[in-house]
Order: C-alpha cells, then sequence, then structure tokens
C-alpha cells in the first residue's frame, strides 16, 4: 500500500558520475596525477567526497587530515562550479516521476550529499517545485544511516513511513529506511561497487531496473 516514494539522489534518482568523475580527475590533474578511468570512479560516487578523494590519492581524515581537508575541498570547489554538465535522470526515471504524478502520489529525495550542492544540482534538473520534500546531509544533524531524515521527509510529504517506499542504492540507505520501518529497495542500476553484497542487506527487494519501481506503484 504504498503512497509516496522517496529517493537517495547519486547512484537512485539521478546519474551524477559524469560530473563528479571530471571534477575528482581536475583535481588529480592539477596535482600531477593521471586521471582516473570512469569505470574505477562510478562506484565510489555514492560515498562523495571521503570515498573520491581516498579513491583518487589514498587517504583519508585518519591518515592524513591536513591534506585529505585541502584536497576535499578543492574537489567540491570544482564540482560545485559545474555540477550539472553531464548529469541526468536515470533512464526511465522520468517516466516513473511523472506516473507518480499522474497518481497525485508525492516524492521527495533524501541524500547525504550537503545542502550546497543538493539545492542548485535539483535546481538545474528542473525538480525543485516538484520534490514534494528535499532532504540534504546537513539539513538536520543526523544523516543516513541514522532514520532521522526518512522521517523528517515522511513529515513533510503528510505520509506514514509504512506507506513510503524508499529507494537507494548503499548499504546505509537500507539500513535507513529499515530503522524508520519504510518499505524499501535497492536501486541496482546505482553505484555498487564489484565488493558490496546487496543482497545481505536485508532490503525487501533488489530492483534490477528504473521500469521495475512501477511494480511497486498502482497502475493507474
Amino acid at each position: 500500500d504504498i503512497k509516496a516514494v522517496l529517493f537517495d539522489l547519486d547512484g537512485t534518482l539521478a546519474d551524477t558520475a559524469p560530473d563528479m568523475s571530471r571534477a575528482i580527475n581536475r583535481l588529480r590533474i592539477e596535482e600531477g596525477f593521471e586521471p582516473l578511468p570512469a569505470e574505477d570512479i562510478r562506484p565510489q560516487v555514492s560515498n562523495g567526497s571521503l570515498g573520491l578523494v581516498k579513491l583518487a590519492f589514498g587517504i583519508t581524515p585518519d591518515t592524513d587530515v591536513k591534506n585529505f581537508e585541502q584536497l576535499r575541498d578543492r574537489f567540491l570547489d570544482l564540482y560545485a562550479g559545474d555540477i550539472c554538465q553531464g548529469t541526468g535522470l536515470f533512464d526511465g526515471m522520468a517516466e516513473v516521476l511523472e506516473h507518480l504524478e499522474a497518481l497525485n502520489m508525492p516524492w521527495g529525495i533524501v541524500t547525504n550529499k550537503p545542502e550546497f550542492l543538493t539545492t542548485p544540482l535539483v535546481e538545474k534538473m528542473g525538480l525543485t517545485q516538484r520534490s514534494g520534500s528535499t532532504i540534504s546531509g546537513d539539513s538536520i544533524p543526523q544523516r543516513k544511516p541514522h532514520p532521522a531524515p526518512l522521517l523528517l521527509a515522511c513529515r513533510e510529504i503528510a505520509t506514514d513511513p509504512q506507506h513510503c517506499l524508499y529507494l537507494g542504492d548503499a548499504e546505509r540507505d537500507i539500513q535507513a529506511a529499515r530503522a524508520a520501518r519504510m518499505p524499501n529497495a535497492v536501486a541496482g542500476w546505482g553505484y555498487i561497487d564489484t565488493n558490496d553484497a546487496p543482497e545481505q542487506w536485508g532490503a525487501d527487494e533488489l530492483l534490477g531496473s528504473v521500469a521495475e519501481i512501477l511494480n511497486w506503484l498502482p497502475a493507474h
């Protein structure tokens, strides 16, 4: 009895990998390194700046906090300056959103991406007025896998969690949804690494394609 749908942003609703990959490779070139292949970068996009800087330079806040913070800040500057050149909805997602809107079913976005990136990206994609709730990683103190961001979105779209489907491509998405007692599914088209085991995340369903979202929704 699904009455609303909430989406993770990167790797679920939108394919942001082209722009994030370009930004991290620009940073590598600035630092004197060769660019990385897109197929190496793509699985790390859902892990944001932490995962991408670690991949590109082999450091984390725990191993080299000063250099990590400098590289992260420069990466974010590069990405924010050109945030929606290659980004777009995943194939079939426009039809899913149109179907939801035709049913008068609210939908929204819950992401760990910071608000200073989320807001302009959602606006450039033309989704600001269409999304019933957009919760960023710093909208409240808690972030996924904590359930609080999902519960806030449910309140904003006036839907009980038990009737709201959450879709995400990372284990923290499923953990958050389960903690919020929300129906949930893994976006199998997203940024899932070969080392990941989404079938072990405890999701209600592992979706192989965007079109399979429609199986959760009324036909008319």
